[in-house]
């Protein structure tokens, strides 16, 4: 009897042609959001920037959470991801070209909302293309191939910034062609083998036996913990740029940039050194577990730094620990998710985890930072990296079998 595990393998070149589509998605929104939103916002706002930047990506992430999960659940119902995929291309990009039109709050709040919209039409039904088609067995290789994206998009950032390259209109330019460019190819040359066990529903029976409370606290901890690195990640991407500047004023955007990249750089090579290994010996959850409390040691060496290269070496710490924990997470979500005919909407709830603390980071920056500095929140962030790892620690390794 033929050996079924070993034949269901996807092909090398469609993986390769989707981590560059998700970078691509990457590149839309990494630097637009690090780098050239708040250096817009600060353009028009004044010392009225940082609240207009906290309401913007408040906005933003509402409008960004409900798409993600609409598309999502969309291209379940159509049994199709690619027109979706390539719908949310198109506007989104000519949506990003329209920013310099905004001159004001709440011109610039519409404008992001609906680019929002247009850009998790294609985000959405993207990540459960890989459900569709990844089996379990190189969930491992798909996570590590996935750091590429916001390696690339930080990439990105340093590209467009560099000076004399661009005027601040035309980097948003770049930004539209470089996503064109990389999501494109998927779109028209990849052809995945197709696997249609990984489009079947678990029988009912078998759902119902296995959703006793442990299979559940899995589909929790799986998520929970995400969000808790999330709000970490978050508030340090929209707010890094203004804390280097804390420490000192002469920083530029370009420097921000050129960190970025750095930390993301070398996550790919661990992401995937570390996601065959996972493959290779069945063990996805103890590289979360681990990744996690690095994050939170870097986050700890954030807030304690008393220079300038201290505070670097604690964020290039937590930078790729928590690069990797979220790029060999976003594969091993898929293990978790009963149902292939809903797939693309249990992603959505799953990406909740990616938007939530765009909701939580503002109120939580406004809150400390005036007060308190910036040293507060990292230590509150150090606690909830912390609480990600132990919330994984005692998840079973194979959470394959449990049921929302």
């Amino acid at each position: 009897m033929p050996d079924t595990k070993a034949q269901a393998k996807q092909t090398a070149p469609f993986l390769y042609l989707y981590a560059l589509a998700a970078a691509g998605g990457a590149v839309a929104y990494v630097p637009f959001l690090t780098i050239l939103l708040p250096l817009r916002v600060t353009e028009f706002a004044g010392q009225d920037a940082l609240a207009v930047l906290s309401y913007t990506t408040f906005a933003g992430a509402i409008a960004a959470s409900i798409a993600n999960i609409g598309f999502g659940w969309l291209s379940d119902i159509t049994k199709t991801r690619r027109p979706w995929i390539g719908a949310g291309l198109v506007l989104s990009s000519c949506l990003l070209l329209l920013v310099p039109f905004a001159s004001s709050p709440p011109l610039l709040i519409a404008l992001i909302i609906c680019w929002q919209i247009a850009l998790n039409m294609m985000l959405g039904p993207l990540s459960a293309w890989a459900g569709d088609v990844v089996p379990d067995a190189q969930k491992g290789m798909l996570g590590g191939l996935l750091a590429f994206a916001p390696a690339l998009g930080a990439l990105s950032g340093a590209f467009i910034t560099f000076k004399g390259l661009a005027t601040a209109d035309e980097r948003l330019y770049w930004v539209a062609v470089l996503m064109l460019l990389m999501v494109g190819p998927l779109l028209l040359f990849g052809k995945p083998i197709k696997m249609p066990q990984l489009l079947v529903d678990r029988p009912k029976e078998v759902m119902a036996k296995n959703a006793d409370n442990s299979a559940r606290m899995a589909v929790w901890r799986m998520w929970s913990a995400r969000l808790m690195v999330q709000i970490a990640e978050a508030s340090l991407f929209a707010f890094l740029l203004m804390w280097f500047r804390s420490l000192d004023p002469q920083f530029d955007e370009n420097k921000v940039a050129n960190i970025f990249a750095f930390v993301l750089s070398i996550a790919v090579v661990f992401a995937i050194l570390i996601g065959r290994w996972s493959d290779r010996v069945d063990r996805p959850i103890v590289p979360l577990v681990s990744c996690a409390a690095t994050a939170a040691l870097g986050l700890a060496l954030m807030a304690l730094a008393p220079t300038l290269p201290m505070a670097i070496a604690g964020y290039v710490t937590f930078g790729i620990a928590s690069s990797i924990f979220l790029a060999l997470h976003s594969s091993q979500t898929l293990r978790v998710l009963p149902r292939a005919s809903r797939r693309g909407r249990d992603m959505g709830i799953f990406n909740l985890t990616n938007t939530v603390p765009s909701l939580i980071m503002p109120g939580l920056t406004l809150a400390l930072v005036p007060r308190y500095g910036f040293d507060l929140l990292f230590l509150l962030l150090a606690v909830l990296a912390m609480l990600a790892s132990l919330l994984l620690f005692k998840m079973p390794e194979r959470p394959a079998s449990s049921a929302v």
